[in-house]
């Protein structure tokens, strides 16, 4: 580390993040740079809880499920990609000033590439929450036309029950982006019909822990192309550490 630099904190936002993979990957990550900063953990029950002033106190933070949509209100400023998604996952803290950023755009458009074929053209999304409006401004980009499946049909275009054979046919990309399978929750799994998967579907899981979802192992076992959120997670982290590396 150069004499003039000097020690800077990041961190995490977000609700029972206790098994998030952020603070192990940015502690290697530095000391591979040889660097003192560190990356912790913001644990809050609600966003009540959150003050500027300790967003303010670091340079530069992640947010997670379920504040990427509720932080908005707590920015000064937002980046074209994140005003047009309404979700924030990264915040620049820049001359005092809070600005959200989305980089789970770019961490989901570089890890689905290398897996898409000419099938995946029509898509499911499978959740309506933050992350899914990352992923549905990636696939209006690249031209492919999906529904959103909700509990709740004020929601969605359709709801899990509205699911079948048909579905499953013409919208063979499935992404789920819902919490439901991740940890400590490993036995559960979105309501779609299985029995309808083929190899002709793609399932994408923006869980990474486990590494192997209930979701993704059904997809599996009926030959789908499956796919975890790891490398989207590592994706959105790079692109979070080039937006805060550019402050002093």
């Amino acid at each position: 580390m150069s004499l003039k630099e000097r020690t800077k904190k990041y961190g995490l936002i977000g609700r029972k993040i206790s098994y998030s993979f952020s603070p192990n990957y940015f502690a290697k990550k530095f000391k591979e740079m040889g660097v003192s900063h560190s990356y912790s953990l913001l644990d809050y029950e609600n966003i009540e809880e959150i003050e500027k002033n300790t967003l303010k106190s670091f340079d530069g933070l992640n947010v997670t499920i379920p504040y990427k949509e509720e932080i908005i209100d707590i920015l000064d400023e937002l980046s074209l990609e994140a005003r047009a998604i309404q979700a924030v996952n990264c915040i620049e803290v820049n001359e005092n000033r809070l600005i959200g950023h989305n980089t789970d755009v770019f961490g989901f458009r570089e890890s689905i590439r290398p897996f898409l074929k000419t099938d995946h053209q029509k898509a499911l999304i499978l959740g309506t929450g933050g992350a899914s409006k990352a992923v549905a401004y990636v696939l209006d980009e690249m031209g492919i036309e999906y529904l959103k499946v909700s509990r709740d049909r004020d929601r969605g275009d359709c709801t899990y029950a509205d699911l079948n054979k048909n579905a499953l046919k013409f919208f063979p990309f499935v992404i789920n982006t819902s919490p439901v399978g991740t940890f400590p929750d490993v036995d559960s799994a979105p309501d779609i019909p299985y029995q309808f998967i083929t190899e002709r579907n793609f399932l994408y899981d923006l869980i990474y822990n486990p590494e192997k979802t209930e979701f993704l192992k059904r997809g599996a076992k009926k030959g789908a192309i499956v796919l975890n959120g790891l490398s989207m997670l590592i994706g959105q982290a790079e692109k979070s550490w080039e937006i805060w590396k550019k402050m002093p």
